[in-house]
């Protein structure tokens, strides 16, 4: 069994500092990473490391930067069959982290945007996948294009419509699995606020109240992370679960909420329980948020384990 996912390739570049600059400020970082990253990398190697098959589609551009993709997929255990080169740039993203672990960012697509519904059309393994994955750093056409072809051919899919955008008609409906922030929950609420029949003005939603929401529109399932205070899982006719998180000396927050998304997916497709599912994807994202970087952060099976045995 395996996971099929629809990535995004970026390289990205993280300054750690005392705080965030003000506008025309310069700081002085007290450290500073390259590596290659984007949330759809982050998805498949943190898969991959907790021991799930990955395949799918990772767009790079002509570039020196898209030169570097197939080593980098190569030395996460995954396959540069997964690579489709584009013309132009390869995504690129910057960002700041503070001294309490708080993280801002921006991140050029480049080529990712390239990735379309023909490269889905053409990816036999998407069929025979376990479950079909996807974020927002790609453009609508690939994943809904996916989608379609994941339910037709009875395939499980999760959107983590992440960084947020207005969701294109009717991929709610063909989502069994959404996981989202809590600042992604509210801006989807808000957009979605007319067809749930809901008065963002009269009454904020919680998080256990918008996941619940949500249901209405198609998936099955609804996990919204927050952070500090864990995350909140809905299920249709089922009381909501919610999953602590695990006290962890934070240092970098940037990919904890990709490692708790990699950790979710590689349990469901394991078969594990539900239950089981949301504590390890909590401690995966509290590993990550614990150590500098994010690819190399992500967790194996053994470290996952050994976490676990010690919480």
């Amino acid at each position: 069994m395996f996971l099929f996912v629809l990535g995004s390739f970026v390289i990205a570049c993280s300054a750690k500092v005392d705080r965030f600059p003000q506008p025309g400020e310069s700081l002085r970082a007290e450290a500073f990473t390259v590596e290659a990253g984007g949330k759809g990398l982050n998805l498949a190697i943190g898969a991959r490391r907790l021991g799930v098959g990955v395949d799918g589609l990772f767009a790079v551009g002509d570039d020196l930067f898209g030169g570097l993709a197939e080593q980098a997929l190569a030395g996460a255990g995954l396959s540069p069959a997964l690579i489709r080169r584009c013309p132009g740039a390869t995504g690129a993203g910057i960002g700041f982290t503070d001294r309490g672990g708080e993280n801002c960012l921006a991140v050029y697509p480049g080529a990712n945007r390239q990735l379309s519904a023909d490269h889905v059309r053409a990816a036999t393994g998407l069929r025979r996948a376990a479950l079909v994955l996807a974020q927002f750093e790609i453009d609508d056409g690939a994943i809904v294009e996916a989608f379609a072809l994941a339910r037709a051919a009875g395939v499980r899919t999760l959107l983590n419509p992440s960084p947020f955008r207005a969701l294109p008609a009717g991929l709610l409906a063909h989502t069994d699995i959404l996981v989202v922030n809590a600042v992604e929950a509210a801006q989807m609420a808000q957009a979605l606020a007319p067809r749930l029949d809901i008065d963002m003005d009269a009454e904020p939603l919680s998080a256990a109240a918008s996941a619940d929401a949500f249901l209405a529109l198609g998936p099955g399932l609804v996990v919204v992370t927050l952070g500090a205070r864990g995350a909140v899982a809905c299920r249709r006719g089922a009381a909501p679960l919610h999953q602590p998180a695990f006290p962890v000396a934070t240092v970098d927050t940037l990919g904890a909420g990709d490692a708790f998304t990699a950790g979710l997916a590689a349990g469901l497709v394991q078969g594990r329980p539900l239950e089981e599912c949301l504590e390890r994807a909590a401690a995966c994202g509290a590993i990550v948020a614990g150590r500098i970087g994010v690819a190399a952060a992500l967790p194996t099976t053994e470290e996952l384990e050994r976490f676990l045995a010690g919480s």
